[in-house]
């Protein structure tokens, strides 16, 4: 199959899994093909009604996927890379140049886990460098390409004297997302928890598109995750203004300043202290929202994260080997 490097848009085939990731992404100079089937199931569900998606995110029909011609093939989850590729993709685009973008850390060891990925010609992309610092990736060409989110003017309002906690289903994901530190906090500082599967809080989901305007009104986010990649709802937050209190673990650790953009620690007991001071001190709230958005507008630019996976793309078609190699 021919590249596409001539006219400018290169034809990549991924998955929709992460929606919120998928339409960072889909900010880039290129066109993103992805599949449904007749029963919309996980990974097969189209553009669905969600995401406010471009024209360059196309969606074709798990039947007639094999019949197309892509450039690349972009896996994101254990399923599309051990499965997915053998059910509707052909001999020939499984020779396409291939990318696993990783978006967690390893759950069945936090160090010694193995990466699923085993061929040497599939590039490993994870999403902070927490996440390649725990994956056994030896002998695998690896790269980190760091969250990028859409732009936000600072919005911060912070006028409930609440935290909002941003976790799709956590009421079934336990210690791993942080139910218990979650449930805990609630009984000491004024909490809402929004997401999939929350409505036993009182609230449930907010669909992304009405997040904004929904989170800024709050005084500060937090996040009680114990171990998983940085999410996305944080980088959204930051870029709103408002400031972030989290457990120091994973890639918050160095992504929240203290005292500055909000607080991160270990001790619960510590960030509950944290957290009843920004619901005494609007103003410091508001001061540290404001720099938590400056950091996010210097470090969360979509316009650098579509350039870093444009420019990614256009290596591994013209199959340039300059990634690392651990």
């Amino acid at each position: 199959m021919s590249n596409n490097l001539s006219n400018g848009r290169l034809r990549v085939f991924t998955w929709h899994i992460h929606g919120s990731y998928l339409l960072y992404l889909s900010q880039g100079d290129y066109d993103l093909y992805i599949p449904y089937n007749d029963e919309r199931s996980t990974g097969y569900v189209g553009r669905g009604e969600t995401f406010p998606f471009g024209d360059n995110v196309i969606e074709v029909h798990a039947s007639e996927v094999r019949n197309m011609d892509f450039d690349i093939i972009l896996f994101q989850t254990d399923e599309n890379y051990l499965i997915d590729q053998y059910n509707i993709l052909s001999e020939s685009q499984r020779t396409l140049p291939r990318i696993y973008l990783e978006h967690d850390p390893p759950w069945d060891h936090p160090t010694n886990a193995r990466h699923p990925v085993r061929e040497e010609d599939v590039l490993v992309v994870h999403v902070t460098h927490f996440n390649a610092l725990m994956w056994d990736c030896s002998g695998l060409k690896t790269r980190v390409i760091e969250h990028g989110v859409l732009p936000h003017p600072f919005s911060y309002q912070g006028n409930k004297e609440r935290g909002i906690v941003v976790i799709n289903n956590l009421p079934t994901r336990g210690r791993l997302l942080g139910l218990d530190i979650f449930e805990q906090v609630r009984k000491q500082i004024p909490l809402d928890l929004v997401g999939m599967g929350a409505e036993s809080y009182g609230i449930g989901e907010v669909l992304h598109p009405d997040l904004p305007a929904f989170v800024s009104q709050y005084r500060f986010f937090f996040n009680p995750i114990r171990y998983t990649s940085l999410g996305l709802a944080v980088c959204e937050a930051m870029m709103l203004g408002l400031p972030i209190v989290g457990l120091a673990t994973t890639e918050m650790a160095v992504k929240i300043k203290n005292g500055y953009s909000g607080f991160v620690s270990t001790n619960v007991s510590e960030l509950v202290d944290y957290m009843q001071m920004l619901l005494e001190q609007p103003a410091t709230a508001q001061e540290m929202g404001r720099n938590a958005h400056e950091h996010a507008r210097q470090k969360f630019d979509i316009k650098r994260f579509a350039s870093d996976w444009k420019q990614l793309f256009e290596e591994v078609v013209r199959n340039v080997n300059t990634y690392q190699i651990n």
